[in-house]
């Protein structure tokens, strides 16, 4: 447990220091406790935890201090609003290629302005022209007006780049392009994996299925019609296209399976096997939050198995949290993150009450007929895990996107199941697709068969009368209010359980 304790200590900590400053001295008080065990010898143990908790706590608040750019004139963003000018950079991340558009991230190492060259760092969003493409380490020289991020429609743009690191934006500059494949090597040949296999599928399968199997398997959302979009969001279903647990979940039940038929249980390669499958995936579907403390949780399953350690999902869940804030603070404020810790909490917390219940009722209604109380529990079950995802997340939803589903829960019961089968066969349409295209055509009608129920299953809903509501606000006392009683009432579980 104090592996939780710390995690949760250091998460505090980031979140407080973004809401006060705290001087470097105040790390001192985590050594207070130390000194007290001379004097309480029989509470020695407590008294470490709270000094690491101190000193965890403390150490995050000067995490969050040190993540905070300083602003001067080799700063990108110290330029912004000055009218045109020149920068030279790298294409720093994969573009987003969207329907009209394409955004690129460039890091800058140059500026010229009024003539005057300077070195600079610091990362520009750049909205440009989809045609002609630009890929993730070409160098390019940018002409354009470098640009302080506006609010739009009561969205605080300009905090949401900030999250990730961007203060200057320019639409539409002029480009030319000074040299290609200059990134990091590695990282180039994985984005260049995951458009083949992008391709793969876009070839193998129809409209909307293949932009729907690019999204579910690789996590490429950009090309599904705006229209389903929409539909998933209004049914509440829209948490199947974001790659997470379940996701890795299937990839590591195979990464295992395949090291067992290999290579037998013999000196644990099943394992590490496993677990460079889980990061390879991870890296393939573009490293979001939900994928990045799927695959940390991931991992810390494997290495219990492998080191025969009892395996604690809730202190798994903290600790991804804690590494993820440590390496971005600012992560911490992004709403997928969020969203995705809640229903993963909400599945640990939540879901074995329910199950219970559930399979407590299905034994009163079909007593001792078996087959019936087997189908029981696995309809129970489905209904378990879909109400403990949905109960942390539905007010984050409604406050971040003004949209609550009603039918959120039998459209996600019935999608559910299609979910594993959409991933096996949408990956192998997809790896197939490099080596045997014709092959992979053939593959691809059963991948269609799933996606293709999953898409009538949405848009059934979606077409339902009241489907959704559009709330205009949310107060946040009311989020906050929600989530006080919903710890309550866990603690009020948790203490009759015991």
């Amino acid at each position: 447990m104090w592996l939780l304790y710390i995690s949760s200590a250091w998460v505090a900590g980031v979140f407080s220091g973004s809401k006060a400053g705290f001087p470097f001295v105040a790390i001192l008080f985590g050594f207070l406790p130390f000194l007290l065990i001379p004097f309480l010898p029989g509470s020695k143990k407590k008294l470490i935890i709270v000094g690491l908790c101190l000193l965890t706590f403390f150490g995050g608040t000067l995490r969050f201090s040190s993540s905070q750019s300083q602003i001067d004139e080799h700063s990108l963003c110290f330029y912004n609003d000055e009218g045109t000018v020149e920068i030279q950079g790298i294409v720093a991340d994969k573009p987003d290629v969207r329907a009209k558009c394409c955004f690129l991230r460039l890091s800058a190492s140059e500026i010229n302005i009024s003539g005057a060259r300077k070195e600079v760092s610091g990362t520009t969003l750049m909205r440009v022209p989809r045609y002609p493409a630009y890929c993730y380490g070409d160098v390019l020289q940018v002409i354009g007006e470098l640009k302080t991020p506006a609010p739009f429609d009561d969205f605080d743009y300009r905090s949401y780049l900030a999250r990730q690191g961007i203060y200057s934006i320019i639409y539409y500059p002029e480009i030319e392009i000074l040299d290609r494949g200059k990134g990091f090597k590695p990282l180039q040949w994985l984005y260049s994996i995951r458009e083949n296999l992008c391709n793969s599928l876009a070839r193998a399968l129809p409209e909307p299925q293949g932009s729907l199997a690019q999204g579910i398997l690789l996590g490429i959302r950009s090309n599904i019609p705006d229209s389903l979009n929409q539909a998933f969001s209004r049914t509440g279903t829209a948490h199947l296209l974001a790659i997470s647990g379940l996701h890795l979940s299937i990839v590591i039940g195979m990464g295992l399976s395949l090291g067992i038929l290999v290579f037998g249980r013999r000196h644990y390669i099943y394992i590490w096997l496993a677990l460079l499958t889980t990061w390879l995936y991870a890296l393939l579907s573009g490293m979001h939050p939900p994928v990045i403390r799927a695959a940390i949780m991931g991992s810390l399953f494997l290495m219990a198995e492998f080191l025969g350690r009892q395996r604690s999902a809730i202190t798994a869940l903290a600790f991804a949290a804690a590494v993820m804030v440590g390496i971005k603070p600012q992560i911490l404020w992004s709403v997928s993150f969020q969203l995705s810790f809640l229903a993963m909490a909400g599945l640990i917390s939540f879901f074995p009450y329910f199950q219970a219940w559930g399979r407590k009722g299905v034994t009163v209604i079909f007593g001792n007929k078996e087959a019936m109380v087997n189908t029981g529990n696995m309809v129970s079950d489905c209904f378990a895990l879909t109400l403990a995802a949905i109960i942390p997340v539905w007010p984050l939803v409604a406050c971040n996107f003004n949209v609550f589903s009603l039918v959120a829960l039998p459209a996600t019961f019935f999608s559910l199941p299609a979910l594993p089968a959409i991933i096996v066969t949408a990956a192998l349409v997809a790896f197939t697709g490099l080596f045997a295209p014709f092959v992979a055509q053939i593959l691809g009608w059963l991948a269609w068969l799933f996606l293709s129920y999953l898409l009538l299953v949405v848009q059934s809903f979606d077409a339902l009368p009241f489907s959704s509501l559009e709330l205009n606000t949310f107060p946040r006392w009311q989020l906050w209010g929600y989530y006080i009683v919903l710890a309550v009432e866990m603690a009020v579980l948790n203490h009759r359980k015991q």
